[in-house]
Order: C-alpha cells, then sequence, then structure tokens
C-alpha cells in the first residue's frame, strides 16, 4: 500500500506511530521522584511555641546564632511524575530527580512513609541526646534532654540536634557561643557514640542553607563532593566525621585559627 503513496504521505504516515509512541511516554507516570529544597529550623531556637531543645538538671546557657538544620522535600511515593516534569527537573539546579525506590520502601503508602522517617527521627534524637551527653561526660540520668520539632521526619537532623545540645550546656568552653554568632547550618546522621553519618541531598541541603542565611555549612566528610555542587556564593563547607570534629572545628572558626579547620 506505502509503494502507491507520495514520498511525503508516506513519511507522514510512517511518523504517526512514532508520534503516538512518544504522546504516551509523555503522559505515562514515571518510577521517579522530584525533590527541592526544603525549610530549615534552628535548633537552638523555637518551632510552633516551644523550645526545640529543652533541658533540666543542669544550668543551660543563653545562646545567640543559628544552628539551622537543612531538609529536602521530595513528592510522595503516590505522586505519579510525567516525561514534561521529571525532563524539567532534570534540567534545573535546584531540584534532584531520584529513582523513587530510592527514596522510599517499595509498595508503602504516603502514610506508611510518614510514619516510618517519624520513627527514624526519634530513634534519631534518641542518639543525638546520648552523644551529646557523652560529648559533655553527662549522665542522662540526671540530666534530661527534650527535643521537639514538628511535621519533620528522619534522620538527618540527628547530628545537629546534638551540636545544639552541646552550644545550650558548654559552648565554646569559655564562655562563648559555639556558632560564634553567626548562622551556621549542616546535616548528618548521628550515632550514640558521636559518629556522624552521610545523609543525601546535601547540594538541594545547601541552598536552602544559603537561601536562610547560613554562611558555613557542616557536611558529612563522606559527602564533600556532593556538596559543593550548586554550593551558594560566600557558603564555606567544613567536612566533620565526628560530633568531636565539629565543635573543634567551630571553636577554631570564632578563634580564627584558619590552618585548624578542615575543608573540603
Amino acid at each position: 500500500m506505502l509503494s502507491s503513496l507520495t514520498r511525503p504521505r508516506a513519511l507522514a504516515l510512517c511518523a504517526l506511530p512514532v508520534a503516538a509512541l512518544f504522546a504516551v511516554a509523555g503522559l505515562a507516570p514515571l518510577p521517579y521522584a522530584i525533590a527541592q529544597p526544603g525549610s530549615t529550623a534552628d535548633v537552638l531556637g523555637v518551632d510552633k511555641g516551644r523550645q526545640v531543645i529543652t533541658i533540666s538538671g543542669a544550668p543551660v546557657r543563653q545562646t545567640e546564632g543559628k544552628l539551622l538544620m537543612t531538609t529536602i522535600v521530595a513528592t510522595g511515593p503516590s505522586v505519579d511524575n510525567g516525561l514534561a516534569a521529571v525532563a524539567d527537573a532534570w534540567f534545573r539546579t535546584d531540584r534532584a530527580v531520584l529513582p523513587r525506590d530510592s527514596v522510599y520502601p517499595p509498595g508503602k503508602s504516603d502514610a506508611e512513609v510518614e510514619k516510618h522517617n517519624l520513627g527514624q527521627m526519634k530513634e534519631s534524637q534518641d542518639a543525638a541526646v546520648l552523644a551529646g551527653l557523652g560529648y559533655l561526660k553527662l549522665d542522662p540520668k540526671d540530666v534530661k534532654v527534650t527535643l521537639h520539632l514538628a511535621d519533620i521526619g528522619g534522620p538527618s537532623a540527628g547530628f545537629l540536634f546534638s551540636l545544639g545540645i552541646v552550644d545550650k550546656l558548654d559552648g565554646d568552653g569559655s564562655g562563648g557561643d559555639l556558632t560564634g554568632g553567626r548562622t551556621i547550618a549542616g546535616t548528618g546522621t548521628i550515632e550514640p557514640d558521636g559518629t556522624v553519618g552521610a545523609v543525601g541531598g546535601v547540594s538541594l541541603k545547601t541552598q536552602a542553607a544559603g537561601r536562610d542565611g547560613a554562611t558555613v555549612f557542616l557536611v558529612p566528610k563522606a559527602e564533600c563532593s556532593d556538596a559543593q555542587a550548586e554550593l551558594p556564593h560566600g557558603m564555606r563547607l567544613i567536612p566533620v566525621s565526628t560530633l568531636s570534629d565539629a565543635v573543634t572545628s567551630l571553636k577554631a572558626l570564632e578563634q580564627g585559627l584558619e590552618d585548624k579547620i578542615p575543608s573540603c
């Protein structure tokens, strides 16, 4: 049949299945989540009318400066992202396209994922208390720490919680603040022994930190290269492997001891 058609008409006819295929692909959902910079919260401050860190059983310092924990926001497991949305996010520096299964457990509903993330946050908070008090050699039976941060899940605030506990109880150890009055941001998981772990999404978190006024970002050492991508102008990266690393680096920063501060 095609031999009796003119060349232009034959080409047009052949192109129809291809066009239909692209149309279907453009409308079909893809197995990706789209992430972007999320909110930040000052762990030294107040969230929804409540202190983020409340301590009893030991003297608590008045602090200056901010310690911002950072987040990313990703489309949920039930959200179907089409080709147009994925392609748009792929070429934007303030978005990341991630395999959905790398962000959410397969087969879980939005409610199940939220419950899982809140469970991770609770475990992270418990580890942060042990790490912070352990660094200061304080007995958790005598010093009670309560952590409150609404509507945020996952383990990535643990490191900043532990750092906030140290600042509220001991500061720089000489009467000053660990922040030196700066707005300092960061991310990382925390183990009870003070080990800081990687979290993912760091390049988006540095953007959230820069947007909210941070000039220094504490990053898990293993994620230095990721943090350098799309780093806001003027922001300083300080790699950390432990809570002790972070405290030592912030003290050196406050004192102007540049040769004592590691860099990525």
